[in-house]
Order: C-alpha cells, then sequence, then structure tokens
C-alpha cells in the first residue's frame, strides 16, 4: 500500500483552519500545507482540492495540497465555484423591486452563475390585494420572466407543495440562495433542509428589511447538489462588471444584439440598434431595458481608486 493517496474533493465547511473535504463518498478534515500562506488565494467551501491521505497512519492529519482553478468566487457567503442561485423575491413586505431583481440577474449572470427566480409571500399578496389583482401582479411577472426570457420561476405561498417544487430544479451542482433581507431565504432554506433550523427574524416594520442571520457557511447534500445552508447577498454592487459586458447580462439583450449593426454598440445612442428597435416593437420588455440603461450609468459613474500613496 502506498504509504501516501492523493484524492481530488470539494471543501464543504472550513471553522478555524480546518478544511472539511467530501471525496469519494467520504469526509476528511484536512489543514492546508505550508506553501497555501504565502498565496493570496485562501481556501473557500466549495473549491475543488486534492487532499493527501496517509493510508498507513490513519492517526495523522490529512492534508490539503492543492486548490483546482475556480470559476467564480463570492464574497457573501464566501464561496467558490457556484453553479446556481435561487434568487428569493418577496412580492410584499418588502415589495416586490423589479430593478432589484434585474441587478441581481446581472450579478450572477456576470459570474456565470445560472439564477432562479423565487417569489415569496403569495399568500400575503392576496390578503392584501385580493386574488383577482395578486393573480395577475404574478402572472406578469412570470409572463416576463419565464415566458420572455426563459428564467424558471416558482411562486411560494407556504405550502410544503410549493417548496417541492423549488426541490425538483435541483441537479448536480453547487447552490446558493440570495435576496433581500426579510424576503423568506432562511425559511426556504430550512424546508429544503429541515435539520437546519436556521434562525429566522421578523421583518423590522421601521426599517421595511429583516435583520441579518447569516453565519458560517457549510454545504449541504440535497439531491443530486450541495446547498449553502446561509442566507446571503442582501445588497450588490455592480462595479466587477465592465460596462461593455453589461448587456451580456441581459439574455434577451445579448441575443438581439447580434444583429446590431455596429459591435461595438453598447445600445444607448448608437445608430441601427437592434436592441432598440426591439424595445420598441415590444419584444424586449421596456422595465428590462430601463433598468438595463440605470446599471450602465451607475457603473460608467463609479469612480476607480487610486493608490493615495505618494
Amino acid at each position: 500500500m502506498q504509504e501516501k493517496e492523493i484524492k481530488e474533493g470539494i471543501i464543504y465547511n472550513a471553522i478555524s483552519g480546518f478544511y472539511y473535504v467530501w471525496a469519494d463518498g467520504e469526509s476528511y478534515t484536512t489543514k492546508p500545507k505550508g506553501v497555501f500562506r504565502h498565496q493570496s488565494a485562501k481556501p473557500l467551501v466549495g473549491d475543488h482540492v486534492d487532499i493527501e491521505i496517509d493510508a498507513v497512519n490513519l492517526e495523522s492529519n490529512d492534508r490539503l495540497v492543492k486548490m483546482h482553478p475556480r470559476k467564480n468566487e463570492l464574497v457573501r457567503p464566501p464561496i467558490a465555484n457556484v453553479d446556481y442561485v435561487f434568487v428569493v423575491m418577496s412580492l410584499i413586505e418588502p415589495d416586490f423591486s423589479m430593478n432589484l431583481l434585474d441587478t441581481f440577474l446581472a450579478v450572477f449572470e456576470g459570474n456565470k452563475i445560472q439564477p432562479f427566480i423565487i417569489l415569496t409571500k403569495y399568500d400575503l399578496l392576496v390578503d392584501s390585494l385580493g386574488e383577482a389583482e395578486a393573480a395577475a401582479k404574478v402572472q406578469a411577472i412570470t409572463d416576463l420572466y419565464r415566458e420572455n426570457i426563459g428564467y424558471d420561476v416558482v411562486v411560494l405561498n407556504g405550502s410544503k407543495e410549493r417548496f417541492d417544487q423549488v426541490k425538483a430544479l435541483i441537479q448536480e451542482g453547487v447552490y446558493v440562495v440570495a435576496g433581500q433581507s426579510g424576503v423568506g431565504k432562511s425559511t426556504m432554506i430550512n424546508h429544503l433542509i429541515p435539520e437546519l433550523n436556521i434562525e429566522t427574524a421578523e421583518i423590522s416594520s421601521a426599517l421595511n428589511r429583516g435583520r441579518h442571520t447569516t453565519r458560517a457557511v457549510t454545504l449541504y447534500p440535497l439531491g443530486k447538489g450541495l446547498l449553502a445552508d446561509t442566507p446571503g447577498f442582501s445588497s450588490l454592487e455592480l462595479i466587477d462588471i465592465p460596462k461593455e459586458e453589461l448587456q451580456y447580462t441581459f439574455p434577451e439583450i445579448a441575443e438581439a444584439a447580434r444583429s446590431c449593426k455596429f459591435r461595438s454598440c453598447v445600445h444607448i445612442n448608437e445608430p441601427k440598434c437592434h436592441v432598440k428597435a426591439s424595445v420598441e416593437a415590444g419584444e424586449i420588455a421596456d422595465s428590462r431595458y430601463q433598468n438595463y440603461l440605470n446599471m450602465y450609468q451607475r457603473i460608467e459613474s463609479q469612480k476607480p481608486v487610486y493608490d493615495r500613496k505618494s
């Protein structure tokens, strides 16, 4: 038997310098080799890594010896190699915001993460508006994002059956849950992984947002995938998206842009712009185009950070 055996796995938890790795259907507690102290990249939950197993001395510490290249990295929660995100948006308390949803979608599309849209508190919306008006509002949202653009949309009203629709979306890969504070992220995770019993917070009526209830991130098996137990992303910055690439985070704009006369077209003032023509023809929702313009201007107005050292 070889003294040292190398296995590839994924970090599913990290606490106090120890990294817990799934590899070949088993869990290993590892410490990183000293070389990692001299590298700028710190291992994150979600990282694909090589670990060194001492097959002879089972009492010795297993070592994390190599990190594989990341396809993406998020800050909240701190996690790497995310494949899918459940973007949780409440229909009421806090009120639904198309601008915020489009910002979430753009940021995740820009990180090559496939979004699923989860609309919560439909029962509360019915209580507030009545069945007909609530149904019409949700239909307008789903027509735009599901029928016109192609995103999966699930509407939750607190029933277990609706959460089963979310579970049905899960395939192989790493999933995170994102959304504004107070929209029901922790509640959804608790339904998906009941043994977690994540603390949830009441909505602050004064601030119209929930208290932060995030904690250290762990990946849990769910179906064929892995779900991060830590809700995150109550707010997002667009600074990491170059303004010229913003159009590619809007799938319908990216598709229409292929027919623009100029390859450098950013669909604002350029002539013979197929995107603007598609908006005028009703083929691209005006709300999405206006949010694209708003984000473009926000990115353009962000001031670069200069080194102030003399």
